[in-house]
């Protein structure tokens, strides 16, 4: 797939998700900054790639595209957004050669030349043929991804599907990995890789102990971010940027405007305007909002210094330039200095919040006060008695704070800075004005 169909699904995902289909195709299109044309081809790419997930499900087939988002609310990892991920990058040919490839070093070590032999006879009439240079590209790539494995001795080599850890393992000791991974891929960011490798583990398992034997899901996990999953698409192209210290290009679709996505202009007879920002940037920093479900990228640009993007509204990114290490470092440490006292990325003047936080009535344990210390980064307790006590902390704005303290209700009350004590009087005269009688 091509990178820009891969920013044309993810958004169409995206759109899907927090609209629960509630859009008409025209609605999708203007939205997504393409022709009705083109989103009726996009369905019809993803219902290929549902149908052939769900080839264990033939009465979902004839669904709607939008069903599928009901399949199972709480099976969050299988497979309705990480499909993507196996399909990107990936030309139909290259699709078949790699499959072609898997297979036929299965149970045994190959040569490379047995291997070409294998692709040659296999593939389909209508794909090109390989060479030797090709598999070779091939075998290079997934020994670097870990997929194979070099077996010991001399030329010519032989390579072999690196799967001793799930060969190695007993049923009951693939049910404990299984049951780890599907934790740790639930609550830890980055998850896309975990999904995957808990998909694979799947499939170990029900080879081991046949279908009949898999028992059901152990856990559950209703409050899932699917912007978090499909965010990911971007995340390891901006971390090997910041790795290699090289500029990143990409055109940006904020929040605020209408459309999140806009189709290249590949023809010169049709060219058009689009509502997205050119930009070419420095990448310094990924932070991750776990309260929201947010990946936010920091840099550096020349004209406005520092930066900050929400990754959903990246399209088309791609590598540019490389920078010096010394100018890498130096923009780095800009960036910490204007982000030292920031909740999560703000970089206002710094400031200090203080606040009352009053504790339940005896004999409730003192849950305000523990969930201050657990969240409250940085801040300290300034004064406590038995009915609150006084958190104070530093930051660069008032912004990314709020929402914390407004979460606290009635048990918190700010005492400075005197903007946000009124900031918050108004917004809950405002809430209360909503409850009044009618």
């Amino acid at each position: 797939m091509a990178r820009e169909s891969f920013d044309k699904e993810i958004q169409f995902l995206r759109i899907l998700v927090l609209t629960s289909g509630a859009y008409s195709r025209q609605q999708f299109a203007q939205r997504l900054g393409i022709s009705v044309h083109t989103f009726d081809k996009t369905i019809r790419r993803l219902k290929d790639i549902v149908n052939t997930v769900y080839q264990q499900l033939p009465q979902e087939q004839s669904k709607e595209f939008a069903e599928t988002l009901r399949f199972s609310y709480y099976e969050s990892a299988d497979p309705m957004l990480l499909f993507l991920y196996r399909a990107k990058s990936l030309k139909e040919s290259e699709s078949h050669r790699l499959s072609l490839l898997l297979a036929a070093m299965q149970d045994e070590g190959r040569t490379v030349m047995e291997l070409l032999d294998a692709c040659c006879s296999d593939l389909p009439a209508e794909l090109p043929l390989p060479d030797e240079k090709t598999i070779r590209s091939d075998l290079k790539y997934l020994e670097e991804v870990g997929v194979i494995v070099k077996e010991p001795g001399g030329r010519p080599y032989r390579y072999r599907v690196h799967d001793r850890l799930v060969k190695d393992l007993t049923y009951e000791e693939l049910l404990d990995l299984y049951d780890y991974v599907d934790i740790m891929a639930n609550t830890q960011v980055p998850s896309v890789q975990g999904y995957l490798l808990r998909d694979s583990v799947k499939k170990a398992l029900q080879q081991a102990g046949g279908a009949e034997n898999v028992t059901g899901e152990p856990f559950l996990y209703k409050y899932h971010y699917y912007s978090r999953i499909l965010d990911e698409a971007h995340l390891f192209t901006l971390l090997g940027a910041i790795r290699q210290r090289r500029k990143v290009r990409f055109l940006y679709f904020s929040p605020r405007t209408r459309k999140s996505y806009a189709s290249k202009n590949t023809n010169p007879l049709f060219e058009r305007e689009t509502e997205g920002k050119e930009v070419v940037m420095l990448p310094l920093k990924v932070i991750y909002d776990h309260q929201y479900g947010r990946w936010y990228l920091l840099g550096s640009e020349s004209r406005q210094g520092i930066v900050k993007f929400r990754l959903e509204g990246l399209t088309q990114l791609n590598e540019d330039e490389a920078v010096s290490e010394e100018t890498f470092n130096e923009k780095l440490h800009l960036l910490e200095e204007k982000t030292r006292y920031s909740w999560l990325i703000d970089t206002g003047r710094p400031l200090t919040v203080r606040v009352r936080f009053f504790s339940p009535e005896a004999p409730q344990p003192n849950f305000v006060k523990e969930r201050v210390l657990l969240q409250g980064q940085w801040g300290q307790i300034m004064e406590e008695d038995e009915a609150s006590f006084i958190y104070e902390i530093k930051v660069h704005g008032t912004t990314e704070i709020k929402p914390w303290l407004r979460s606290f209700g009635s048990s918190c009350e700010v005492l400075a800075p005197e903007h946000l004590r009124r900031e918050l009087i108004e917004e809950w005269k405002e809430i209360a004005a909503y409850y009044e009688s009618v």
